[in-house]
Formats: structure tokens, C-alpha cells, sequence
């Protein structure tokens, strides 16, 4: 019987690894691939607070290591249900199933791919889906961002304080952005527009050099030079194994606020897996260390 079991093993599930064994308690991790979540792909972090600069790779195996060092289990299973009890919970995965007190839910979300080829060959060397992780790197440089929301948008005018040229790149010729995003947008002179397109290829050797874009109806070719491409066309989580569980929204994130607490007591949802509006490392960290000692404070029965 385990205190916690936590069900993914990026920033915010090891996070609050570390908080439950530090607390006393018996922690499993449950992760279906590798540690680290999304950072891993990361070739450098610089915005973590008291870390000049890592890769995302050290940072993963730090948290992990630390975890480990300090009692947490780390087992690479797919959790495939939970089953709530009168007294405990039953979390199934494709090869067992243990039982525990309290659960924290910590599966992150995936970046959703544009479908280009070299894609993933080329993420981390040019192709990035995080602006404000990695659009210091390019300063003075020309980058492009494809996407049409408020993500894209805002991701265009901070990268416009940085970089030479940014192309801003829409398959439609209207933006689902918000007006206010889209007028400060147009301001910048170091915007170019590059709407009613999609990108069809990524050019470059061991990194990005150029973007190749095509104009819809008319088929017309053009190739920006771009040292990276910022894909901002959202994410999408993967929840759908506790949508009997817990609630979710419109869009599959779990139901929870600031405090981690979900429709379900007992069962706590930490990171990007939740409704949120900022999904940064910083705040992954924080919810996990949030979730831990809300599990904590169930598990006494105190008030969180």
C-alpha cells in the first residue's frame, strides 16, 4: 500500500516525489516512457530561477536523481485506469495494478506537431515549441512562428524585442487570436506576415537555416530564412483514461485550480495535465510541490 502514487514523471511529478518522501511517505512514480516530460528535448534552460544555465537533459536527470536518492520508486508502466475504493485506490497499468491512499496526476501534455518532415529530427536545433524557454537564444537573428492564436501571437511580439526579423506564419487568412495581440502585432515593423500559407519543409543541415512555406489555392513557393521555427498551434493532453475519474473541460485538461484539488478527493492533478494559464517549468515545479502537500495533508487529515 502506498501513500501516493503519482502518475507521470515530468517536472511537476518528480517534484512532488521529492515532497511526499521528504514528507515520510511511500512514493510510486508511474511514467509510461521516459523521465522528464517535455524538457528533455530542451537543449538549454535558462530561465529556471537559480540555475544559470542547464540542458534540459541534466535538469531531468537532477530531478530524478534526486527523487531516487531520497525513496521514491520509478517504474515505466502505462496507467491505464484508476479504480476508487471505500479506503484506498486501485491504479491499474498494462502490467499490475497497486493500491494507495491518494493519487496525483501529473501527465503533462504533448506539443501538437505540425506533420513536417524533420520535425523531430530538427527540435532542439532550430524547431522549438516554446518561445519564452528559447527565443534569447536567437537574438538578432531571423525566426519564424507558425499558428493562429493567442499562444502564436504572443510569441511573435516577445520575439520581436529580441530577434532581427520574425515571419508569422497562418494557414487562414483570419487570426483566432485576441484583437488587442493582433493590433500590437501589427505595430511591430520586424513582423512579416505570412498568412494563408503552410509551412511544407524544413532546410538545414545539423540545424534549422530556412523555413519553406506554400501559399493555399495558388501553390506559390517561399523559403524565409529562419535559424528557428516556434510552433504555436497548441497542445493536447492525454486524460482520457480519468474522464470517469475526475473532470475535465472542453479540452480534456483536468479540472483543477491553484490548489491541485480535483472533483475527486483525494486525487490531485500538478502541471500541464491541468486548467492553467501559464505552463512553464517554474509552474510545474510549483504545482507539484503543491500536490504533494495537499496529499500529504489529506493523508493526516488536515486541512491543505
Amino acid at each position: 500500500m502506498y501513500d501516493i502514487i503519482i502518475v507521470g514523471a515530468g517536472t511537476a511529478g518528480l517534484t512532488a516525489a521529492i515532497y511526499g518522501v521528504r514528507a515520510g511517505r511511500r512514493v510510486l512514480v508511474l511514467e509510461e516512457k521516459v523521465y522528464g516530460g517535455q524538457i528533455m528535448s530542451a537543449s538549454e534552460v535558462e530561465n529556471y530561477p537559480g540555475i544559470r544555465n542547464i540542458s534540459g537533459y541534466e535538469f531531468a536527470e537532477g530531478l530524478y536523481r534526486q527523487a531516487a536518492d531520497l525513496g521514491a520508486e520509478l517504474r515505466f508502466e502505462k496507467v491505464c485506469r484508476i479504480q476508487e475504493g471505500a479506503d484506498f485506490k486501485t491504479v491499474y497499468t498494462a502490467k499490475s495494478k497497486y493500491e494507495c491512499r491518494t493519487v496525483i496526476l501529473a501527465t503533462g501534455a504533448r506539443n501538437r506537431k505540425l506533420g513536417v518532415e524533420r520535425e523531430e529530427e530538427l527540435t532542439g536545433s532550430g524547431v522549438s515549441y516554446c518561445a519564452t524557454c528559447d527565443g534569447a537564444f536567437y537574438r538578432g537573428r531571423d525566426v519564424a512562428v507558425v499558428g493562429g492564436g493567442n499562444t502564436a501571437l504572443e510569441d511573435a511580439l516577445f520575439l520581436s524585442a529580441y530577434c532581427r526579423t520574425v515571419y508569422l506564419i497562418h494557414r487562414r487568412k483570419q487570426f483566432r487570436g485576441e484583437e488587442k495581440l493582433l493590433a500590437a502585432a501589427r505595430a511591430k515593423k520586424n513582423i512579416v506576415w505570412i498568412i494563408e500559407s503552410r509551412v511544407t519543409a524544413l532546410k538545414g543541415e545539423a540545424r534549422l537555416e530556412a523555413v519553406v512555406t506554400e501559399e493555399n489555392g495558388t501553390g506559390k513557393r517561399r523559403e524565409l530564412p529562419a535559424e528557428a521555427l516556434f510552433i504555436a498551434i497548441g497542445q493536447e493532453p492525454d486524460n482520457r483514461a480519468f474522464s470517469g475519474l475526475v473532470t475535465l473541460d472542453e479540452h480534456g485538461y483536468i479540472a483543477a485550480s491553484e490548489d491541485t484539488l480535483t472533483s475527486s478527493e483525494g486525487i490531485f492533478a500538478a502541471g500541464d495535465c491541468r486548467t492553467k494559464t501559464v505552463r512553464q517549468l517554474t509552474t510545474a515545479a510549483a504545482d507539484g510541490a503543491a500536490a504533494a502537500l495537499a496529499a500529504c495533508s489529506f493523508l493526516s487529515g488536515t486541512e491543505v
